[in-house]
C-alpha cells in the first residue's frame, strides 16, 4: 500500500513540474513571432534581432551555471515558481519598451529569470525517481519542454491571425503561466517526506559547498565533453526554434496561411521526439544514452539539409520534413539530461544540469546574431538550415567521441 501511495507521489509531483514547464516558453519562445512586428515598429534589423536573443540567451546561460547549483541547496520548488514571476513582469515591461536598447535589456534579464525553472525542475523530479526510471521520467520532462513551444507557437499563431500587434505577444500568453506556476507552488514538495536518499545524507567536506561541487563537476572529462555536445545540440534546436518563424511568415505570410502551420509542427515533433527519446534510452538502447544522442544529431543533419533543399511552397513535404526534424534534434535533449546523475552522481545532479545547460544556451547565443547576420548579408532566411546542420554534426560527433571512451558512472 505504501508502495502504491509513492508510486502515485512520484507520478503527481512529474506531472505537475511538467505542467508548470509546459507554459514557461510563453515567456520566451513568443519572441520570435513578435520579430516581424517588431522589426517594422521600432525600424531595427534582424543583426539587432539576433543580438537582442543573444542576451537572453547569455542571461539564461549564466542563470544556468549558478541557479543549478543553488537547486542543490535551496528548494527547488520555490526557484521555480520565483523564476516564473518574474520572467511574466518582464514579459510585461518588454511590451510597453520603445527601444531596442531596453528590450534588450530587459530581455537579458528575463533569461536570468527563465533559468531558475529547468534544472530545479530536474533537481525536483531527481528527488522522486530513481536511476533505473530517470529516462523515463526526463523524456516525459523534456516533453514538456517540447509542447512548451508547441502551445506557445500556436497561442502566437493563433494572436497573428487576429490582427494583434506585436506587443500582446508579451502579455497574453505569459498570463497561462501565471496560474500553472501558481499551481505548482500549492501541489509540488521538494522531496518525499521519508527521503533517505542522498540529498540527505553529508557530503565530503570538500564538496559541501558551491565551489566544491563545481570543482567535481568540472573534474569529469566526460561529462565536459557530453555537454560540449549538448552545446551544438542547443545551438541547433535554438537555430530553429527562433529563425524558423521568421523563415515561414517570410514577407508575404497571410497570401500564404498555410506556411504558418508549417512551423507549428516543429515544435510538436520536438514535444514527441522527447518523449520517445526518453523510453527508447532506457529500452532500445539499454541505457545507451550517448549512442540515442549520435543517432538523433546525425538524422536531424540530413533533415535539415532537405528543407534547404525543399521550397517552401511545398507544404505537405515541407511539414512532414519539418515534423521529423523538430523529432530528431530535440528528443536527444531527454537522454542528455540524465547523464548528468548518471556521469556526476545524484548529488550534484543540479550542478551538473546547470552547467551543461549553460553551456547550450553559450553556444545557442553565439548561433543567434550570427544567423540574423547571415539573413542580413544573403537575404535568404533559408541559409539557416545550413548552419543548423553543421551544428547538428558536431553534436553528433562529440557525443560518438564520448562513447567510444571508458565511462565511470557514479551513483
Amino acid at each position: 500500500m505504501k508502495s502504491n501511495s509513492a508510486n502515485k507521489q512520484k507520478w503527481k509531483m512529474l506531472l505537475v513540474t511538467m505542467l508548470c514547464y509546459l507554459f514557461f516558453y510563453t515567456g520566451r519562445h513568443n519572441f520570435g513571432w513578435a520579430v516581424k512586428g517588431m522589426v517594422a515598429s521600432l525600424n531595427i534589423s534582424y543583426s539587432t534581432i539576433g543580438w537582442i536573443s543573444f542576451c537572453m540567451l547569455i542571461g539564461y546561460a549564466i542563470g544556468q551555471f549558478i541557479n543549478g547549483n543553488l537547486a542543490d541547496k535551496l528548494s527547488p520548488k520555490l526557484m521555480v515558481v520565483t523564476g516564473a514571476y518574474l520572467s511574466i513582469m518582464t514579459n510585461i515591461a518588454i511590451s510597453f519598451s520603445n527601444t531596442a536598447t531596453v528590450i534588450m535589456i530587459l530581455w537579458g534579464l528575463n533569461g536570468f529569470f527563465q533559468s531558475m525553472a529547468w534544472a530545479p525542475g530536474a533537481k525536483l523530479i531527481n528527488n522522486w525517481w530513481d536511476e533505473h526510471e530517470r529516462g523515463k521520467a526526463f523524456g516525459f520532462y523534456t516533453m514538456a519542454a517540447g509542447l512548451s513551444s508547441a502551445v506557445t507557437y500556436l497561442i502566437s499563431i493563433v494572436l497573428l491571425q487576429q490582427g494583434i500587434e506585436w506587443r500582446m505577444l508579451f502579455r497574453l500568453p505569459v498570463l497561462l503561466l501565471l496560474v500553472t506556476a501558481t499551481i505548482f507552488l500549492i501541489i509540488a514538495k521538494d522531496r518525499p517526506d521519508t527521503e533517505d536518499n542522498d540529498s540527505h545524507k553529508p557530503m565530503a567536506k570538500n564538496k559541501s559547498d558551491w565551489l566544491g561541487r563545481y570543482k567535481a563537476a568540472f573534474r569529469n572529462k566526460n561529462f565536459l565533453l557530453t555537454s560540449l555536445s549538448f552545446g551544438f545540440e542547443s545551438m541547433a534546436r535554438y537555430g530553429l526554434i527562433f529563425w524558423v518563424p521568421v523563415h515561414f511568415l517570410g514577407k508575404n505570410w497571410k497570401d500564404n496561411p498555410g506556411n504558418i502551420w508549417v512551423t507549428f509542427l516543429l515544435p510538436v515533433g520536438m514535444a514527441i521526439g522527447a518523449l520517445c527519446f526518453g523510453v527508447l534510452s532506457d529500452t532500445l538502447f539499454k541505457g545507451n544514452r550517448l549512442k540515442a544522442i549520435v543517432v538523433g544529431m546525425s538524422a536531424s543533419a540530413i533533415l535539415s539539409l532537405l528543407i534547404f533543399i525543399v521550397p517552401t511552397q511545398q507544404i505537405i513535404l515541407s511539414s512532414i520534413l519539418m515534423l521529423l526534424t523538430g523529432f530528431f534534434v530535440y528528443g536527444p535533449q531527454a537522454c542528455y539530461w540524465p547523464l548528468s546523475p548518471d556521469m556526476l552522481g545524484s548529488r550534484l545532479t543540479g550542478t551538473g544540469i546547470g552547467i551543461m545547460n549553460m553551456c547550450g544556451y553559450l553556444f545557442a547565443a553565439i548561433g543567434e546574431p550570427f544567423l540574423g547576420y547571415v539573413i542580413d548579408i544573403t537575404g535568404d532566411s533559408n541559409n539557416i538550415f545550413i548552419v543548423t546542420a553543421l551544428a547538428c554534426v558536431s553534436s553528433a560527433l562529440i557525443a560518438f567521441f564520448v562513447s567510444r571512451s571508458k565511462q565511470v558512472k557514479v551513483v
